[in-house]
Formats: structure tokens, C-alpha cells, sequence
């Protein structure tokens, strides 16, 4: 049987800037089109049931708690589309994106569901008004999100973000290459999010100051890959990493996996999203890919991604 709609949306990678963004610090984001969410809907006998094998979730939309991200994705999308709930639907996720890693999956599911039914009611959504409506389930996953991760999502293009400001985007003069290397560690970015909040609120003039040196790391990384200064960013992820040392979101598995990438030849490394687990990125080029790549699988990597940013 044909589904009656299907909506897609890719990951995303933080290169710079994640936690000081959330304190409208500015933060450089790219899409990662090599893992995606998608939503199929499909007829059924009786109300909205949504199915998330990779989430191990049936979500029955009548019964679901008002918490649930799938359930108010979903109730939200149709009260944009002016919709009762009360159509007879199947909605079934599959993603390849690893689930709280750092790479977005929570957004992107959300955007697949509002793409497939804003198809299935045939109508046009624009990336603003999915961004919107994204950003509404992002405060159920993250508690206070910054708003990257809809955004960078729901427009599928490269976003130097400042969060409450205009969505500025920026070129890639030359592109680069990344490994993103997956600890296996599961890690609540709502968590990790909330723990640096405390830390802020008990030494605001430390936190700040570190929060300052983030963002202007990110400042001079979008020069740097606006100008093709490529050789610049290694370092830069280094000093990033090291302040995110300081805001206690880094953890020994990902310490490892770093270390692992910084002695193959990658040229600087650091963790990406929440922390405390998850995913990191290495800087690396055609000479070392390889190399980096076998040693972050030596020191554990549960799966890799080599990604080209342009």
C-alpha cells in the first residue's frame, strides 16, 4: 500500500559554540545529510497512533501524556493546519540519526512529522513556520533549548545562530573534512543543560567569562571558513574543547575518543551537542581520514561518519 504522505529531515553537527549558545552566545551549526529521520503516514482503523520502533514507543494520540514529544508534535502540526484530531492515521518514524548523541535526532523527528503531515493535509509549510513548531517539542526535550537544532534542521543549510536574532547563514569558502565519532554513551542534553545552569547560577562571572571565550572562538571559526582558512579550525576546536572541559560536559568516554583522534593526525577535536557522552567531531584531510577513522573505532567508537562540510 502507498503511504498517503512521507516527510524527511537530516541531522545536525554543532562545529562550534554548543552550551554558551544557549546563553545568546553565537554558535556555528551545519546539516548532516548522511543520517535522516522519516515519517511515513499510512490509513488506520481508528485515531492517530504514532509508531517509533528506534524509540521503542506506540503513542496512542488520545491517551498520550501531554510530556510526550511525539504526541505534542503531532497535536501542535494540526492545530497549525487547522485540523481536528481526529483523523484515522498511522505514523511510523524510522531514523538513522543516533538517539541523544548530539546530532539533532529529537528535532529532526519532530520536523519529519510536520513535513509528512503538511503533506498529507496539501499544504505548503515554510521552513520558518516548521522551525516554529519544532521549537515548541525542543523545550520537552532540552528543557531550555537554544534553538539551533530546529533551526539548522528546518532549513537544511549552514547557520551562524545567536539566539532571539535574525538566522544569519555562512559560506564555506573550501570545504572541509570531519569524522564524527559516536561514544555509544547515551546522555541527556536536558540534563547536561540543566547542570550548567547551576554552575552559571553559583559563579556567574566564571561562567560568563568562559561563555565569552566560546563565543569568540566562534567569531573567528566562521572566519576562518568563510576566508578558506581551514588550518585555523583545528586549534580552535581544541581551545572550544577545553572551555567546555571547564563547564564539567565532557566525560571520559569522549575524552578517549579525542585523544585517539588528536594522536592519529587529526588536526583538533572536540565533543559535539549536550556532552557528557554522545558524539565528537576530529578535523581531518585525505592524508589521515583513514587513519583517524580505524583509531577512533580502536578506542571504542561505536560507529563513525566521515562528512564533507561545504
Amino acid at each position: 500500500m502507498e503511504p498517503l504522505a512521507t516527510g524527511t529531515a537530516c541531522g545536525k553537527v554543532i562545529l562550534f559554540g554548543e552550551h554558551a549558545v544557549v546563553y545568546r552566545r553565537p554558535a556555528l551549526a551545519v546539516p548532516l545529510t548522511q543520517v535522516q529521520a522519516t515519517a511515513t503516514i499510512e490509513p488506520a482503523e481508528a485515531g492517530i497512533t504514532i509508531d517509533a520502533p528506534d524509540l521503542q514507543q506506540i503513542v496512542s494520540l488520545d491517551r498520550a501524556s501531554p510530556a510526550s514529544p511525539l504526541a505534542a508534535i503531532v497535536r501542535l502540526t494540526l492545530a497549525h493546519l487547522q485540523l481536528p484530531e481526529t483523523p484515522r492515521l498511522n505514523i511510523t518514524i524510522n531514523s538513522t540519526i543516533p538517539i541523544a548523541s548530539g546530532l539533532g535526532s529529537g528535532a529532526a523527528v519532530s520536523t519529519a512529522i510536520v513535513r509528512a503531515l503538511a503533506q498529507w493535509a496539501n499544504v505548503m509549510l515554510d521552513e520558518a513556520a516548521v522551525s516554529a513548531l519544532v521549537f515548541e517539542v525542543e523545550k520537552l526535550h532540552h528543557g531550555t533549548p537554544s534553538g539551533i537544532d530546529n533551526t539548522v534542521i528546518a532549513y537544511q543549510q549552514s547557520v551562524y545562530f545567536v539566539r532571539d536574532e535574525p538566522i544569519q547563514l555562512f559560506n564555506v569558502a573550501a570545504p572541509f573534512t570531519v569524522i564524527i565519532g559516536n561514544t555509544g554513551v547515551i546522555s541527556s542534553t536536558k540534563v547536561a543543560v540543566s547542570d550548567v545552569r547551576q554552575g552559571w547560577e553559583a559563579d556567574r562571572g566564571q561562567y560568563e567569562a568562559w561563555f565569552d571565550q566560546i563565543g569568540a572562538i566562534v567569531q573567528q571559526a566562521r572566519l576562518a571558513i568563510e576566508t578558506g582558512a581551514i588550518d585555523q579550525l583545528g586549534p580552535l576546536m581544541d581551545q572550544n574543547q577545553a572551555l567546555l572541559r571547564n563547564i564539567n560536559v565532557s566525560g571520559l568516554e569522549l575524552e578517549r575518543l579525542i585523544a585517539a583522534a588528536k594522536d592519529a593526525g587529526a588536526a583538533g577535536a572536540k565533543l559535539v551537542g549536550g556532552g557528557r557522552g554522545g558524539n565528537m567531531i576530529a578535523l581531518v584531510n585525505d592524508d589521515n581520514v583513514a587513519a583517524v577513522s580505524a583509531a577512533l573505532k580502536d578506542a571504542g567508537a561505536v560507529s563513525t561518519i566521515v562528512t564533507q562540510i561545504k
